[in-house]
């Protein structure tokens, strides 16, 4: 195969804020973010939710510009302008037109710079998060997913909502939120990325008015807790008004720097990845009890989980937990044949090639390998961990993975007469 240059550069500031730009001389836009090591599962005891909700505020208003400020300057220049917050991090992220690219950055260092956390606007977000916490409960597979994890990592922070909770929202303050976000936004804790058409030089040169001068200090991430233990609970809630039971099982995964990460990709993509999985193919198209059934990995820097999901009817939710069950038992007990394996890599290596073909795609997988593995690989080298992956190393993975008291599961829907038993899960 050949070889490809990668036009990566990175520089680091000696405040501790580092930069990275990958040049993608045919494109003419330009996607940049701006990542925080500030994720919900480092969160002060007490504070859940108020990592998103500075994420929320930083867009109300900062000493230089309003809310509708912020919006209207990204609007004038056709620009797109988003944030989110997940259990490690933060991101604020722009794309543009590459001449527009000063806009942009300003806009965005703006923002991690000089909120002004308004006490007003603290009043208003709180109800807003509110609402987006009622939305959240409303949706029953989302629902399912949040009782399963925070059943799965009970008792550590990666168990705990990003949202938050009704509780913890409505008691945040001002002084915490402050507190929190000088102690987080921080040049160490910082990690700028862009992808398009853009060098180093022309970011470095865009950086050093506002980040250059801020003083170093030691980094202080959100995420420095210990390593959370699993737990395998089975848990049930009776939701009569729904029309399905909506299925959640857990086991426990590599987490995302692990050698055997490309072993547990194929794994997952053989299991429920992809329409040709053994889930999708099983469960939907030969028994057809479901309309949505999937596994997906969830990494972090230090633990990870391995989740399935289904919707099916009431009358069917002990068949189908039995399918997937009946799934993980053949994968210990099978050795994959070659080719359902060749189609897994094959399927794995297309998603990752086609995944990253735009510059927001680029721009994010760089702020990911920055911060979990502080190098940058090449398609090239992914194709080739990816094509080592053995039916022997599928298999042991699925021995690991799926021992039945690991299991963890969550069933939401109208149960009324269900028991979710251990049985169900044997494999």
């Amino acid at each position: 195969m050949k070889q490809v240059e990668i036009s990566i550069e990175r520089e680091a500031l000696p405040n501790g804020l580092v930069l990275v730009a990958e040049h993608m001389p045919h494109m003419r836009s330009v996607a940049i973010g701006i990542w925080v090591r500030a994720g919900s599962r480092g969160e002060p005891a007490g504070l859940n939710g108020i990592a998103h909700f500075i994420e929320h505020m930083v867009f109300k208003g900062t000493s230089r510009r309003t809310a509708e400020q912020i919006a209207r300057e990204m609007d004038s220049v056709g620009g797109l302008l988003d944030a989110f917050t997940s259990k490690e991090m933060v991101s604020f992220n722009a794309k543009v037109l590459d001449e527009n690219l000063p806009v942009a950055f300003d806009v965005l260092s703006d923002l991690v710079l000089g909120p002004l956390f308004a006490d007003e606007d603290i009043v208003k977000e709180k109800q807003v998060i509110l609402e987006e916490i009622r939305m959240e409960d409303d949706n029953p597979e989302s629902l399912a997913h949040e009782t399963l994890t925070q059943s799965f990592w009970r008792g550590h922070p990666l168990g705990a909502p990003i949202l938050g909770t009704r509780g913890t929202v409505r008691h945040l303050t001002r002084d915490s939120i402050v507190s929190c976000f000088e102690r987080w936004y921080t040049p160490a804790n910082t990690v700028i990325t862009a992808a398009g058409n853009v060098h180093i030089e022309g970011l470095l040169k865009l950086v050093a008015k506002p980040f250059a001068k801020l003083k170093a200090k030691l980094r202080v991430t959100s995420n420095s807790r210990s390593a959370p233990h699993t737990h395998a609970r089975l848990i049930t809630r009776n939701k009569p008004a729904l029309e399905q039971a909506h299925i959640t099982l857990a086991v426990p995964s590599y987490p995302l720097a692990h050698p055997g990460r490309y072993a547990a990709s194929v794994l997952n993509n053989i299991l429920g990845g992809s329409m040709s999985s053994r889930l999708f193919q099983n469960i939907r198209e030969r028994q057809g009890l479901a309309y949505a059934v999937f596994s997906e990995l969830n990494p972090y820097s230090d633990a990870g989980m391995l989740s399935v999901y289904a919707g099916t009817s009431r009358s069917t939710t002990e068949r189908v937990l039995r399918s997937i069950a009946g799934e993980f038992a053949r994968l210990k007990k099978e050795p994959v044949g070659a080719d359902e394996l060749r189609r897994a890599k094959d399927q794995l290596k297309g998603s990752l090639v086609l995944s990253l073909e735009s510059p927001g795609a680029r721009m994010s997988n760089l702020a990911r390998q920055e911060i979990y593995f502080g190098r940058f690989f090449s398609v090239e080298e992914l194709h080739a961990s990816i094509e080592a992956v053995t039916a022997d190393d599928v298999q042991q993975t699925a021995l690991e993975f799926f021992e039945p008291q690991k299991i963890a599961a969550t069933v939401v829907g109208p149960l009324t007469g269900f028991r979710l038993k251990r049985d169900l899960l044997a494999c």
